[in-house]
């Protein structure tokens, strides 16, 4: 196997090398591991307002500070982890969004009792398939889906928060759920990999 080099066709992550290789591999590749997809969930919720690029600068503290997006461990979380977290410069401050975080761990416990997993749950709002869309240009690229719609929709009613269509738009690009690679990106089915 030879691995591409560090560019892309797709412009949003520019020449940023933490960005091409989050686009490079991760970005549109399916993911079905409760714990990561909760890392997700996490990270898109606090990007809300912010850009991808501040939010992954600082993924690893957010690893750190939130306990590897352990779901058991942040759902006990009480009002003095709160209140430390505050005071962690390293991540972006945000009491909403901190809490948030809480809120949503046990959401997400009580939908992985339900379904088995977190996994089969949120597959559901794409039929279990990647969908591939085609785009050609950034503009190409919708900021919701009629699928995020409904997700945002069903996580609110489950207790969430910070899941909008927008941030669960994103969500499905991070998770592999939604494909949006440039049409002629070519990580756009390899994720850069060429047998």
């Amino acid at each position: 196997m030879q691995i591409l080099d560090n560019t892309t066709d797709c412009t949003w992550p520019g020449k940023d090398r933490l960005m091409l290789s989050y686009h490079n591999e991760e970005w549109g590749v399916p993911l079905h591991d409760d714990r990561k997809l909760f890392e997700f969930m996490v990270l898109d919720a606090f990007q809300a307002g912010l850009s991808w690029k501040i939010v992954l600068y600082k993924r690893d503290n957010f690893r750190r500070a939130f306990d590897n997006f352990d779901a058991n461990k942040i759902a006990l979380y009480d009002e003095d982890r709160i209140q430390l977290l505050m005071q962690d410069t390293a991540i972006v401050r945000n009491q909403a969004k901190i809490r948030a975080t809480v809120a949503n761990a046990k959401a997400f416990l009580l939908i992985q009792s339900e379904y088995g997993s977190f996994d089969s749950y949120i597959w559901k709002f794409t039929n279990g398939m990647t969908i591939m869309n085609h785009p050609v240009t950034s503009a190409d690229i919708p900021a919701k889906s009629a699928e995020s719609d409904a997700m945002s929709k069903d996580l609110l009613s489950r207790g969430f928060k910070f899941v909008g269509s927008t941030i669960c738009y994103a969500f499905m690009q991070a998770a592999g759920m939604v494909n949006d690679h440039f049409e002629e990106c070519r990580y756009k089915y390899n994720n850069g990999i060429i047998a």
